[in-house]
């Protein structure tokens, strides 16, 4: 058997995450048929990780083993590409180890979500409408507190059947894109809805309905309950992922 790595991108837009549902179309599916069909033999690929419903991903990497070699990956790229959807692209693919693997090999994921506080038609599908005053300074002085813990279970979504809800979290900031508020987090994984949650609660700090030391209670309390409403999927983007 022969392993090959994908670096691929995709709009999250109408899938319903990156992993395969029963009766809901997903990014993994499409991948699949479409690798299937090219190679001939029936193909099973592995993501860096698990997008949800409607989250993007500008850089995302998924490996797949086949018993033939692809004697040109350039070529076959441009027809994957070709019959791929619009919104799923496949830049690079390369022969790797056995042994790589595109999650468990995986050092840190990088996420940015993008927030607009002035109306703009060409931010509807990617970055979160939010009308009102934010204190972004406090929101930056909370997200500092993030780096203080690991269990992160207030942000997790319910009943998920993961071992741990340790995170390592490597970055944490807020930062302009022009007229987007974008905040940048990067951990070595993340829980499932963990940034929109987070994303939410750091939103009450900036309207002034959360302390600090409220925001520092949520973290240390483990309850999902009290921290703050899961941000909409749409503005959220998995920007980075290494090795």
């Amino acid at each position: 058997m022969r392993r090959y790595f994908l670096h691929l991108a995709y709009n999250g837009k109408r899938y319903h995450g990156w992993q395969i549902q029963p009766d809901a179309i997903s990014v993994q599916e499409e991948l699949e048929k479409c690798l299937s069909l090219k190679l001939g033999e029936k193909v099973s690929i592995t993501g860096c990780g698990r997008t949800d419903t409607g989250v993007h991903a500008r850089n995302f990497y998924a490996h797949f083993d086949v018993e033939k070699e692809i004697s040109n990956c350039e070529e076959f790229v441009y027809r994957l590409n070709i019959f791929l959807p619009d919104d799923i692209v496949v830049y690079k693919c390369w022969e790797v180890d056995n042994d790589l693997h595109a999650r468990f090999d995986a050092t840190s994921r990088t996420y940015h979500y993008y927030i607009t506080q002035t109306k703009n038609p060409f931010h509807t599908h990617d970055a979160f409408y939010y009308h009102g005053r934010l204190d972004v300074g406090m929101m930056q002085e909370a997200a500092n507190i993030l780096f203080e813990y690991t269990d992160f279970t207030s942000f997790s979504k319910l009943h998920t059947q993961v071992k741990t809800n340790n995170c390592k979290i490597m970055e944490a900031r807020f930062f302009r894109d022009n007229d987007l508020l974008v905040f940048e987090i990067k951990a070595d994984r993340f829980l499932r809805n963990m940034v929109r949650a987070v994303v939410g609660t750091l939103l009450e700090v900036g309207r002034g309905k959360l302390t600090l030391e409220q925001f520092r209670n949520v973290i240390e309390n483990k309850n999902r309950c009290s921290a703050g409403t899961s941000m909409p999927a749409h503005a959220l983007f998995l920007e980075d992922v290494t090795y």
